[in-house]
Order: C-alpha cells, then sequence, then structure tokens
C-alpha cells in the first residue's frame, strides 16, 4: 500500500468513527418518545468526545501521509530533471 492509498484509509477511518459518534447517540436514545435539541446534546454528551478526539487523530494522520506521499512523488520527479 501506498503511502497516498494509507492516507485515504486513515481518512475513511476517521470519517466512520465520527459518523459513529452520531449513530451511537441517536441508538442510546431511541427509546425516547419525544426529540428536541437539547436531549439530542445530552446524548452526545453521554457518548464522550473520545470518537472525535480518535477521529481528530486518524485525519490529521491522514491528511500527513498523503503530504509525505506527494512530498516524496514531487521530489523524486525534480530529481530525475
Amino acid at each position: 500500500m501506498t503511502k497516498r492509498g494509507a492516507g485515504v484509509a486513515f481518512i475513511a477511518i476517521s470519517a466512520f468513527l465520527i459518523s459513529s459518534k452520531y449513530i451511537s447517540a441517536s441508538i442510546f436514545g431511541s427509546g425516547v418518545l419525544s426529540w428536541d435539541k437539547s436531549l439530542y446534546e445530552a446524548m452526545l454528551y453521554y457518548v464522550g468526545d473520545t470518537l472525535s478526539n480518535f477521529s481528530l487523530l486518524a485525519f490529521i494522520i491522514g491528511l500527513a501521509y498523503i503530504v509525505w506521499g506527494e512530498f516524496e512523488d514531487w521530489k523524486s520527479k525534480n530529481n530525475n530533471n
């Protein structure tokens, strides 16, 4: 797997983690009879920030891998000229 592929994989993991936070909050509150904004925010608070933190970390790692892969490609093209 190339560095670009690894970067895209980490960004996909990031998207999965952030979406699982909101899905978890929705599943947690699935038995509630009435919904409002403050109730959903309370459910998100109950789920916590761990998934958001790991999602941000995976996104930064993925972005770094993509930039690293592009830099190496640019460097190899400039060395050939």
